[in-house]
């Protein structure tokens, strides 16, 4: 699964547009159609869940925002 994820590994800082940060905690794959999923925490108080998953193409795709295409998520330097 390392190929398909590109760079993402756990332990990793990675920040959503909108601005919040996350560490990975896993790549995974759905057991029913083996397509790979980011596991991944949240690095602030969130009522709702502190660990969330997401399809890998929509943690690495884009989207339209105020007119302007951005990163769903982008990687952090590791010295964060």
């Amino acid at each position: 699964m390392k190929n398909l994820a590109n760079d993402i590994n756990p332990g990793e800082i990675w920040r959503h547009y909108k601005g919040k940060n996350y560490r990975i905690i896993a790549l995974s794959l759905h057991s029913e159609d083996l397509s790979p999923y980011v596991v991944y925490e949240a690095l602030y108080e969130n009522p709702i869940s502190k660990i969330w998953h997401r399809p890998l193409a929509l943690f690495l795709g884009s989207l339209q925002v105020n007119g302007n295409v951005v990163s769903r998520f982008i990687k952090l330097d590791s010295d964060l």
